[in-house]
């Protein structure tokens, strides 16, 4: 029997279409089923690059807002650039199907601002050449955007590599029947066969407020690293899932006192914390947050809401344990694991 989650949560799930679908095809089975309709949008990412002396190129991909008939956010649908297995490096372009790339993120967010994620190839340039005061130039395929300097901008190019077929379907914050909603999404996913790629993971996002207690913090942060081995056992995280990693050293140390608010957020900086750990504490440890939520990334992948959410479930109750002023305890086996969660639903009963 599928577990009921209690908590706000917002849910990332990574999933592959097969050969000749992409996450534009779910987007419009999705608005389809509902009445409701389709929005592009752009979505923003980084990968290497092949420049000298440019370690990455910033990039916008096209992803879709899914719209229930009243307006509310079914879901969004965006590429992983994580997500590899499988696909066709040398496969030619789909038609319709390109990125936009620069290398600073300021501009990023301008391009985004000023350029259609439903148009076509040929004016995704336009409006920002129009800022600049220039003209786009064309080499083959490529669309390139310079300063009067003749410094580039951007560029516009064709998504080659099968990546359409990428799909991450991120929800809204979902407060209630958490599984009929996910199966709502999954089951149309399944019918257009979609499967788990082999990198996939789920992510978790819940609302991060409560976990700005300092006492709160350094549970999450003894959880996560303390029981990090049977934390992966129990959820059964995928081991060729890219971008965890355990959380830094001085974080872990700073958690083997009582430390202050304060003291956490230095150690988060002098570990070089980011996202890419196997959970995201950075919108707690800013006074900004773009979007405050703890996430929890070590979640196998999978196409089903039943367990999705069961793991969740666990997870909500270990959650719910680093809530306790009581330090988390050091350890590291999967009964010890059990019992902090067995701790926590005493304490709902």
């Amino acid at each position: 029997m599928t577990q009921r989650l209690r908590r706000r949560t917002g849910f990332e799930i990574e999933l592959m279409a097969p050969p000749g679908v992409s996450r534009r095809t779910l987007a419009t089975e999705l608005a389809g089923r509902c009445g409701g309709r389709v929005r592009p949008v752009w979505h923003s990412d980084s990968e290497p690059s092949l420049v000298p002396g440019l370690g990455r190129f910033l990039h916008l991909t096209q992803g879709f807002e899914v719209h229930r008939p009243d307006g509310g956010l079914l879901c969004t649908l965006v590429d992983d650039i994580t997500l590899l297995a499988g696909l066709d490096p040398r496969a030619k372009p789909a038609p319709g199907w390109f990125r936009v790339l620069t290398d600073d993120a300021r501009l990023l967010r301008l391009l985004a601002r000023h350029s259609d994620p439903g148009g076509t190839i040929d004016t995704a340039l336009a409006a920002a050449a129009a800022l600049w005061g220039s003209e786009v130039q064309r080499y083959g395929d490529v669309y390139r955007l310079n300063d009067a300097a003749e410094t580039t901008i951007a560029l516009a190019a064709p998504l080659g590599g099968e990546r359409e077929r990428p799909c991450e379907i991120i929800t809204p914050p979902l407060t209630h029947d958490h599984a009929e909603l996910l199966e709502e999404l999954l089951g149309p996913a399944r019918e257009l066969g979609f499967t788990v790629p082999s990198e996939a993971a789920v992510h978790l996002h819940v609302d991060g407020a409560p976990f700005r207690a300092p006492h709160a913090l350094a549970n999450l942060v003894r959880l996560f690293a303390y029981w990090r081995e049977s934390l992966r056992a129990v959820l059964h995280t995928n081991p060729a899932c890219r971008r965890l990693a355990p959380l830094p050293g001085p974080l872990v140390a700073a958690v083997q006192g009582v430390p202050s608010y304060d003291e956490l957020c230095t150690a988060a900086t002098e570990g070089e914390l980011t996202k890419y750990f196997d959970v995201n504490l950075t919108q707690l440890l800013t006074d900004t947050p773009i979007r405050d939520t703890v996430e929890i990334r070590i979640l196998p992948g999978a196409i089903g809401a039943g367990p999705i959410v069961d793991r969740a479930a666990l997870v909500e109750l270990l959650l719910d344990r680093c809530l306790d002023p009581e330090p988390i305890p050091p350890g590291d086996d999967v009964d010890g694991l059990l019992e902090l969660a067995a701790e926590a639903l005493a304490e709902r009963a």
